[in-house]
């Protein structure tokens, strides 16, 4: 569907064919459409070396907590086919150092560009303390409502694994916030569609999409599992067809934009994630291999535009036949 981008909001890129890149998502304007995954970029601070911030059309943070998280023991990562594991746990200092480190970093060294803060917790409640304690903080654009991560004994995809359970967290946070608010879905469900509907019912102004799917390793010598909670998040481009069939799925079924992941790696995955339905596009595995991976999919994305005659990326969304 079209997007009616508000001209003060283009931004023009240098090619001959002034390709227009700003999007929408929601009442958010961005000047591309790409965001980083959760738990790819830290809280932005730590990429800054590498990579100019205000390019991003958005930046979401790692996941925040009410209190400290230590996250899981053992191994967290291993690299598979096509992909990564990881049993990281949503480790993170909690909210307080989140705004004291983390957000101040934020407002005084790219004032401009929209962040989302991703709130996880262990419990309803919790998610609606974290956006609560936030709410009188400036420089925060939104929340992105994490209720899929499949490392966490309690919270995580235990909230999006039913319809009721996420609604009630997704009606907990709306209650407490008047900003734009996103709903992190689990692929790692029967029916995606009809979750992400029960939370666009209580209060989503956004969906994103997906989460990592559930895997697992085996020490075949030591006949051990690799990772001490056994099972952990597959990521990469082996979950990319499976990212792009949900998206395609919630794009149907839902009224509010999406934000679509799993396994991009280039300009052309982000098209292809847009035309299946995608406002926003995240970048995740393939920045731990890249940390210039952002800039060079920006970069190939315009190329595509220019090459097959796209004037505004929005022509893309929910485009395909």
């Amino acid at each position: 569907m079209k997007q009616e981008v508000p001209a003060s909001t283009s931004i023009l890129n240098d090619t001959s064919a002034k390709i227009r890149t700003a999007t929408l998502l929601g009442n958010l304007h961005l000047k591309n459409p790409l965001t980083v995954a959760s738990g790819t970029y830290g809280s932005g601070l730590q990429m800054a070396d590498y990579i100019d911030l205000n390019n991003l059309g958005m930046l979401t943070t790692k996941g925040v907590s009410l209190t400290p998280w230590a996250g899981n023991t053992g191994i967290r990562m291993k690299e598979v086919s096509s992909g990564m594991l990881n049993s990281i746990g949503l480790q993170n200092p909690g909210v307080e150092t989140f705004i004291e480190k983390d957000l101040i970093w934020l407002r005084a060294n790219v004032p401009d560009l929209p962040v989302m803060v991703n709130v996880c917790g262990h419990s309803a409640s919790d998610y609606a303390s974290v956006i609560e304690r936030l709410e009188d903080e400036s420089g925060i654009a939104g929340y992105e409502v994490n209720i899929s991560c499949p490392n966490v004994s309690e919270g995580g995809h235990v909230f999006g694994a039913t319809c009721d359970g996420a609604a009630e967290v997704t009606q907990l946070c709306r209650e407490k916030t008047s900003r734009p608010m996103t709903v992190k879905l689990s692929p790692n469900v029967s029916n995606v569609a009809e979750i992400a509907r029960a939370v666009e019912a209580a209060g989503a102004d956004s969906v994103s999409l997906i989460n990592t799917l559930l895997g697992t390793a085996i020490d075949i010598r030591k006949r051990n599992f690799i990772f001490e909670r056994q099972f952990a998040g597959l990521s990469g481009p082996a979950i990319k067809p499976v990212a792009l069939r949900m998206v395609v799925e919630v794009a149907r079924a839902v009224s509010v934009p999406v934000i679509g992941m799993g396994g991009v790696r280039s300009g052309l995955d982000v098209a292809e994630f847009m035309l299946a339905g995608a406002s926003v596009v995240a970048i995740g595995t393939a920045s731990f291999g890249d940390p210039l991976a952002v800039e060079r999919i920006r970069r190939e994305l315009e190329e595509f535009c220019t090459e097959e005659g796209v004037q505004d990326v929005t022509e893309l969304i929910g485009a395909v036949t």
